[in-house]
């Protein structure tokens, strides 16, 4: 299931959910096994890929800010790092660059002309993506888990 696609037709970049990390560790359980893949006539890459919650509620914060035009660091805290400007002075559309710093020191940039509407569809796929994986683990204290009731 998708949680970012951004695509012209041309050029594509999505941020695929695959599952639950560990299902049934309690520290592990929301994690959860995601794949970024990266498409154009140049290039197609595949990476894997961890989300944290903090990355599905980081999430929507950056959508805010592309949705005022501003560019947004998603996942920094972690490999890869994903760059996405509404608008690329250079190419005159929107933009995507995805670092992945941490193993392969590899960097894509991939500029994609987006439609009118990109940003809710964002939205409604995040909000698909947080029906099929609800959070079930509450972190009470640092270290500390339980199972939500």
């Amino acid at each position: 299931m998708d949680l970012i696609r951004l695509s012209d037709g041309d050029n594509s970049f999505r941020v695929r959910v695959l599952g639950r990390n560990s299902p049934g560790l309690l520290h592990l359980h929301d994690q959860l096994d995601a794949e970024v893949l990266v498409t154009s006539s140049f290039v197609t890459g595949r990476l894997a890929m961890p989300l944290i919650p903090s990355d599905l509620e980081a999430w929507p914060r950056a959508l805010d800010e592309l949705a005022a035009g501003q560019d947004v660091c998603w996942s920094e805290d972690h490999s890869p790092q994903i760059r996405i400007q509404p608008h690329n002075e250079e190419h005159g559309t929107a933009a995507v660059r995805v670092e992945d710093l941490g193993i392969s020191c590899v960097s894509v940039f991939l500029p994609i002309s987006l439609e009118d509407g990109w940003i809710e569809e964002q939205r409604r796929l995040l909000e698909l993506v947080r029906t099929q994986w609800l959070s079930e683990v509450l972190k009470s204290s640092p270290g500390v888990y339980e199972w939500r009731r």
